[in-house]
C-alpha cells in the first residue's frame, strides 16, 4: 500500500492559511450556476491539473475540454505518490498553484486530511452510484479499477473457470496463477471481508501455490493472452476487456467479493482558477466525459454511459484502511508473496 504518505503528509503539520477557501462557489446550486461557472472560467483562462492518469490518456481528455470551453489545461502527470509529494511541498511553502486533482483514492484521502481539498457540488452527481463517494464529500471517484480474475479460453476449460476464491487453491492451478505484485490493498480487503483469521488462511494457501508474481496489471492481461500464464486471479478488468474487444483469446469474471480502487476528481481549498477547477471537475464527471474515459479503456463510475465493467456488485477499497493499515498488510503481503522483498508500483 502507501507506507511513504504517511511520511510525506507529516510535511503539513502546521500548515498556515494563506487564501480564502471557495467554498461558497462549490457549493453553489442556483439556477445560474452552470453560466457562472463557464464565465469565470474563461475570465481565468486556465486550469492547472495534477494527475496519475498516464498521458496517453489525460491529454486527449484535456484536449477535449480545452476545445469545448475555451480553457486551457495545464497538467502535470506522475505517479500517486509523487503528485501528493508535489501538492503537500507546495502547500508547505504557502504557494496555491493546482486547482485541481485527478488521482487515486489513498492520495486523495491524504491530501483532504492534510485541509487541502474543498467539498463541492456537481449536477452530475446524480448519475453516480453510492460508492463513488468520500464519507466527507471532498473528493468523487470518476472512474474504478475492478480486481477481477481473468483468464486464456485456449488453456481454462468452460468449467475450470473458477466461481469463488476457494475455487482458485484447486491443484490444477499450481504454479499457473498469476498476481500483480502491488495488490497488497486487495489483498487487505479481501482478508477483511473474510475475518482476518480465514482470510490470512486463504492467502496462506494461495502463496503454497506457488503464483507467478508480475508488476503491472497490463502485463499480466498480456501474459495471459498469450497464453503464457492460464490464470490471473489479480487483473483491472477493463485490461482484460481492451485484449478481449481486439479478438484475443482473454476473458475475464468477477468473483464476490469484487473490489475496486476507486480513481477520484477533486477541488483544491485555495484554488488560484476556482471557477476552473470546478468546470474541469464537471466535465470529468460528466456524460460526456465519462464516455472519454471509456473510449480510454477506463472503467467510468457514472451510470449513465453504457459499460459492462461496472455491471456488478462491487466494494470500495477503503482508503482510509490503507492510509492508517498500509505497514501492516504490506509486510504481511511481502512475507507471502514477494519473499520479504519491498513492493514496487506500476505507474496508472
Amino acid at each position: 500500500m502507501l507506507t511513504r504518505i504517511l511520511s510525506v503528509v507529516l510535511l503539513l503539520a502546521s500548515l498556515p492559511v494563506f487564501a480564502q477557501s471557495h467554498r461558497n462557489l462549490y457549493m453553489y446550486q442556483g439556477a445560474d450556476r452552470d453560466q457562472r461557472i463557464i464565465e469565470g472560467a474563461k475570465k481565468e483562462k486556465q486550469v492547472v491539473v495534477y494527475t496519475s492518469l498516464n498521458t496517453k490518456d489525460s491529454v486527449p481528455i484535456s484536449q477535449a475540454f480545452e476545445k469545448k470551453y475555451g480553457v486551457k489545461v495545464e497538467l502535470w502527470r506522475s505517479s500517486s505518490e509523487k503528485v501528493l509529494q508535489r501538492a503537500l511541498t507546495e502547500a508547505r511553502a504557502g504557494r496555491n498553484a493546482v486547482d485541481a486533482f485527478e488521482l487515486n483514492g489513498p492520495e486523495m484521502e491524504a491530501l483532504y486530511r492534510e485541509g487541502l481539498l474543498e467539498e463541492f457540488h456537481s449536477p452530475h452527481f446524480k448519475n453516480l452510484p453510492p460508492a463513488a463517494f468520500a464519507k466527507h464529500k471532498h473528493y468523487v471517484a470518476d472512474r474504478f479499477n475492478f480486481f477481477t480474475i481473468a483468464y486464456n479460453t485456449n488453456l481454462v476449460k468452460p468449467n475450470e473457470v473458477p466461481n469463488s476464491y476457494e475455487d482458485l487453491l484447486h491443484p490444477r492451478w499450481v504454479g499457473k496463477i498469476g498476481i500483480e505484485a502491488s495488490d497488497d490493498d486487495w489483498f487487505a480487503s479481501i482478508v477483511k471481508h473474510m475475518g482476518e483469521q480465514k482470510g490470512l488462511a486463504f492467502f496462506r494457501k494461495l502463496a503454497q501455490m506457488n503464483p507467478q508474481v508480475r508488476t503491472g496489471h497490463t502485463l499480466l492481461a498480456e501474459l495471459v493472452a498469450a497464453g503464457e500464464i492460464p490464470l490471473v486471479a489479480t487483473i483491472y478488468n477493463h485490461n482484460a476487456e481492451r485484449l478481449l474487444v481486439n479478438g484475443a483469446p482473454i476473458k475475464w469474471k468477477a468473483l464476490d467479493p469484487t473490489f475496486g480502487r476507486p480513481n477520484a476528481v477533486a477541488v483544491t481549498k485555495r484554488a488560484p482558477r476556482p471557477h476552473a477547477a470546478l468546470l474541469f471537475a464537471d466535465y470529468m464527471l460528466s456524460p460526456e466525459g465519462q464516455e472519454l474515459l471509456k473510449k480510454r479503456n477506463r472503467v467510468p463510475a457514472s451510470t449513465a454511459v453504457e459499460t459492462n465493467l461496472n455491471k456488478f456488485p462491487f466494494l470500495m477499497i477503503d482508503p482510509v484502511i490503507v492510509l492508517d493499515e498500509s505497514e501492516k498488510w504490506e509486510k504481511i503481503w511481502s512475507e507471502l508473496f514477494l519473499k520479504g522483498q519491498a513492493i514496487k508500483r506500476e505507474a496508472d
